[in-house]
């Protein structure tokens, strides 16, 4: 039995590496001549260098940056040399992502992209003209502003003052200022993992639709609207860039409207994208069952969240999909229909959110159930396998 096994990652907890790892031993355990392939899951945001690095064939490197709430901390992205053309490989998730924060401290109010600024500059030192970014998980809403102004862009507000690098600033701009841009920037070009089409504004735009699961209240959503609407209004006025209804502007709190506005940039499907540098096509080919999951299974999941890219790939192949996950959330069900035949949440117990992500705990629960399932699948399939202890 071929077994693929290609699960995002359980935020916060384990890695997409770490949990595809506990499943492929869950799985010997039942099945001992399995032959399991893990690849490490990603779909823009958080473990996106890790499976790309997987495939690509790079090396890591380190750089200590500003964070989201703008202390200083230590970030690493990829390079791969490819024949002199060296290429970047980056999440803004470990520089700016929603799990760097505790519950309190998210509100997007007071976060900042800076830091992706910063590492996109210290890869150009180190010779990088390509960049591949993953733009999901982000914890800010600062329209890529604390970015650009890394990057030598200037915002000002009326007085003629910087006007910040937070999510609360862009209301604030009244000016924005391109000649002090690293010029290194004109050689360089940016492939943006983007999965989402939200426009920068409105009510299907970053800070309405995404703004709440980053702490925002219903009245700094209104702020950060209009913040956003004010910020686009002023750069379309100075630099003749009219970005903000295009689809994926809205992208990680308007960071998508950043690189669309001031640089070289394509954008592209997070998870098709690194489907195909895994070469998960090809593994499917004549798997008899692929594994996927993540720490939380909902309706989002369904709409073209790495798991339901894995699902459709397999289904294209005939191959049969079960996914794990942490939490069952609202609209679950809908990951049926998206090509998973089964999906079971790996909690035995009753436990609190923090008990759940411990990584020990998480361990076991993976292993148990992963376990069960696959006992189950073998005594449908041998049902004298019953009578056997494995």
């Amino acid at each position: 039995m071929k077994v693929v096994i290609a699960t995002d990652s359980f935020k916060g907890c384990l890695s997409s590496l770490e949990a595809g790892s506990i499943m492929k031993d869950a799985i010997l355990n039942v099945e001992p001549d399995a032959d399991i392939k893990v690849f490490p899951l990603a779909d823009g945001g958080e473990g996106t260098v890790e499976s790309l690095m997987s495939c690509m064939k790079g090396h890591e490197e380190t750089v200590t940056v500003t964070g989201p709430l703008g202390e200083k901390t230590e970030s690493c992205y990829g390079i791969v040399d490819n024949g002199g053309v060296k290429t970047a490989v980056m999440e803004m998730a470990n520089v700016a992502g929603i799990t760097m924060l505790p519950e309190k401290s998210k509100n997007p109010m007071n976060t900042t992209t800076y830091g992706v600024g910063e590492m996109i500059l210290d890869a150009t030192k180190k010779g990088c003209r390509e960049f591949i970014i993953g733009i999901g998980g982000s914890a800010t809403n600062d329209g890529g502003m604390g970015m650009l102004e890394a990057l030598g862009v200037e915002f000002f507000n009326s007085e003629g003052r910087k006007a910040g690098i937070y999510g609360r600033d862009v209301l604030r701009v009244a000016r924005v200022n391109v000649s002090n841009m690293a010029p290194v920037l004109k050689e360089c070009h940016f492939t943006i993992m983007c999965d989402v089409t939200n426009p920068l504004c409105g009510e299907m735009g970053a800070s309405y639709i995404y703004g709440p699961q980053k702490g925002a209240t219903e009245k700094t959503v209104k702020q950060m609207d209009e913040g956003l609407a004010n910020y686009a209004a002023v750069i379309k006025r100075d630099t003749g860039k009219d970005h903000a209804c295009d689809e994926g502007a809205g992208a990680a709190g308007g960071l998508g409207f950043a690189f669309m506005s001031f640089f070289n940039t394509s954008i592209v499907p997070g998870i098709s994208f690194i489907l195909d540098k895994l070469g998960l096509d090809n593994e499917m080919i004549d798997a008899d069952l692929v594994v996927t999951g993540e720490g939380k299974l909902d309706a989002q999941t369904a709409m073209g969240k790495a798991p339901a890219g894995v699902a459709k790939l397999a289904k294209k192949h005939g191959a049969k999909v079960i996914a794990f996950t942490g939490q069952r959330g609202d609209g679950a069900s809908c990951c049926n229909d998206a090509g998973m035949d089964a999906y079971f949440g790996i909690l035995g117990s009753p436990m609190t959110t923090e008990e759940a992500m411990d990584k020990d705990i998480a361990r076991a629960n993976i292993t148990a159930t992963v376990e069960q399932v696959f006992r189950l699948m073998k005594v449908c399939r041998f049902p004298d396998s019953a009578k056997l202890h494995v």
